[in-house]
């Protein structure tokens, strides 16, 4: 049997629900300032469901997003905050790892619109930079493109710290990133990668990526979101996520049948992303070890 690194869930839906406040541009930045000490309860019950990694709430904190808000300037104390819930959990737990998440700049899904190579380079540098300080890997979630790849990585690697590629793929055709370009097309970018993941993505696009991403000498994995479809609305330079609905077909036992699928392929790293909660962790947690990995 194989050793399965169990990722969490997601962060941002999970806040959402709990805090009961009509979602902003901010998304879970705005619920982890407005709500102290609920993304540490996140984080713990991510940890107490079998999650080995606490991936920060950085996803969006990026200076580009945090322009115009009220948030604005406070991207470094907003870091320590995010890093400080994390390091908490992790703590009480007594085991586990931190992974720091660098989002997309601008938004999410909307190649079309990300930034020429030397203006993001140096964007995605400096969350990097500032998450390092209290991380063992990072994360580059849902890139969308070729370009985003290649400057996501770009920024990211100069910490010297482990990073990770998670791709986010057409969900009608699991062979294409968002932008319509093929995965193939990302593997030589995603060198620079210890390893590569597909994210927020439907689970039933995930199999035909995987396939791809084995081809490679990357250890590989997946965690698709439970979003019913990427709407109209939401590809907008300032989404909400009361513009996405969730699906009602997935709950843990059904999502778990998707991991257990992936790792089935070859994948030893798992978890969830939107609408992905402390159950589904919970269960496909359960079935790996059931089957007889050994989660790390």
């Amino acid at each position: 049997m194989s050793r399965i690194t169990l990722l969490d869930g997601g962060m941002g839906q999970e806040l959402v629900h709990r805090a009961g406040d009509r979602p902003t541009p901010l998304w879970s930045t705005q619920v982890m300032v407005d709500h102290p000490g609920l993304v540490r309860a996140v984080h713990d019950d991510y940890f107490a469901a079998g999650a080995t990694i606490a991936t920060v709430n950085s996803y969006a904190l990026h200076l580009d997003r945090l322009l115009g808000t009220p948030l604005e300037g406070q991207q470094a104390s907003l870091i320590a905050l995010s890093l400080a819930e994390a390091q908490a959990a992790r703590e009480a737990h007594g085991a586990g790892r931190i992974a720091g998440s660098i989002g997309p700049l601008i938004a999410s899904y909307r190649p079309d619109i990300h930034p020429a190579h030397d203006i993001a380079v140096p964007l995605y540098a400096e969350l990097a930079r500032g998450l390092a300080t209290g991380c063992q890997l990072l994360i580059c979630e849902t890139v969308a493109s070729v370009d985003h790849a290649r400057a996501a990585l770009a920024g990211a690697i100069l910490t010297g710290l482990p990073v990770w590629l998670a791709l986010t793929v057409d969900d009608g055709n699991g062979t294409r990133l968002r932008s319509g370009e093929a995965i193939a097309d990302v593997i030589e970018v995603a060198q620079q990668a210890e390893a590569v993941l597909v994210n927020c993505s439907t689970p039933e696009a995930i199999p035909a990526a995987l396939d791809i991403l084995a081809k490679t000498d990357k250890p590989f994995g997946a965690y698709a979101n439970g979003f019913t479809r990427i709407t109209e609305g939401f590809l907008q330079d300032k989404p909400t996520v009361d513009t996405l609905s969730a699906r009602q077909d997935l709950g843990p036992a059904a999502y778990a049948a998707h991991a257990m699928a992936w790792i089935a392929q070859g994948a030893t790293i798992v978890g969830g992303c939107c609408e992905v909660g402390p159950a589904h962790i919970l269960e496909l947690a359960h079935q790996l070890r059931a089957a007889g990995h050994e989660v790390v």
